[in-house]
């Protein structure tokens, strides 16, 4: 890519960055508040005042805007595969569907349906991973199990963004981080719709981010972190198609180790006390962090570099030989439940409470 082909695409993108920062300003404005419920047993907001939330509004217009604009005017033919349009129709089901849960509050069961059915429309447009590239193995092919196993991997990413929105920059600043490394990797693998798709993303969040760290005027709001959530395991399913990388799928998972070391951590913890999975609560492994008296935006600052670790590791990843990848995928572990053992300690330290 040229210096000036460069130059033009971030003059796009602070374009729409500055698109979402003024819708972000308009959601300020309209005062749909998230209102802090921390009398209630079962709280998981980690706010102390009432704030505004739908702030992903900006992101979701940023994203949707340069998307129809490039897809109007870029000359790239794989904008035109049916299964794109799909995925965007589908992103922007599912933003609709959460901006009305921010709005009415509806039932998890309600959320849970709308990501099955965004995530069958990705998967029914024929965007799954069908096979996997394994060094010295070659390409396995996974038949009826590569829909099945997309499908699930959609909701689960969808929800673990969905899960860590509500302290200062946490999701939003890992999203921003693992777009724009997602962006340089596509570049470099000569995967034009993902360099692009993940470079506006990346632009919406740019957006927001100001507004929300280090002092949250303004949250994602389910609009947002499950947009962002769908749209990063789509960038999933879309690297798993580089055809010079091995194993091209655990990039975005390598990426947000931090959130899904967070979630799959919790899950694990609270099915083993025998609690109910879906009920609302404050015990990720953050929540407890900040209950036990560090500071939000420390810990924000703890999950981007958890972000900014996994992307580093994603281009030593990609650049590996063969022989040397099985490895590197061991590189987030050590990190995780190192953080994992930290916060366990303060938690048994302080008297939080049940968790």
């Amino acid at each position: 890519m040229s210096p000036d082909a460069l130059l033009r695409h971030l003059l796009f993108c602070a374009g729409l960055a500055a698109l979402s920062a003024v819708a972000v300003r308009g959601m300020i404005a309209a005062q749909m508040l998230d209102r802090p419920d921390h009398h209630l047993p079962d709280s998981r907001k980690a706010h102390v005042v009432a704030t505004p939330k739908g702030g992903g509004v900006g992101v979701v217009i940023a994203f949707l805007a340069g998307i129809v604009i490039l897809y109007r005017y870029a000359e790239f033919g794989r904008l035109a595969d049916p299964y794109f349009r799909g995925v965007i129709l589908a992103s922007l089901a599912i933003a609709l569907v959460s901006l009305f849960d921010d709005l009415r509050d509806w039932p998890f069961i309600v959320k849970l349906a709308a990501q099955l059915l965004a995530g069958l429309a990705a998967v029914g447009s024929g965007l799954y991973v069908a096979e996997l590239r394994v060094p010295y193995v070659g390409a396995v092919e996974l038949g009826v199990l590569g829909p099945v196993l997309t499908l699930v991997w959609i909701v689960f990413a969808t929800n673990a963004v969905n899960f860590i929105d509500g302290m200062n920059g946490l999701a939003s600043g890992v999203c921003l981080i693992t777009s724009l490394f997602l962006a340089a990797i596509a570049a470099g693998q000569g995967a034009w719709f993902m360099y692009f798709a993940a470079l506006i993303l990346a632009a919406g969040l740019a957006g927001f981010l100001p507004f929300n760290y280090p002092r949250a005027r303004i949250f994602l709001g389910d609009v947002g972190s499950q947009f962002c959530g769908y749209m990063l395991a789509m960038f999933a399913v879309l690297a798993g198609r580089f055809e010079r990388v091995e194993m091209s799928f655990v990039l975005v998972p390598f990426m947000l180790s931090g959130v899904l070391f967070d979630v799959v951590f919790t899950l694990f913890r609270r099915g083993l006390a025998g609690q109910q999975l879906t009920a609302a609560h404050r015990g990720h492994l953050y929540q407890l962090a900040q209950r036990s008296g560090m500071d939000a935006r420390v810990i924000t600052l703890f999950h981007w570099g958890f972000a900014v670790y996994g992307g580093v590791g994603c281009l030593l990843f990609v650049a590996a030989p063969p022989m040397l990848k099985p490895a590197l995928l061991l590189l987030p572990v050590p990190v995780q439940l190192g953080w994992a053992g930290y916060v366990i300690l303060r938690a048994r330290r302080t008297p939080i409470g049940a968790w």
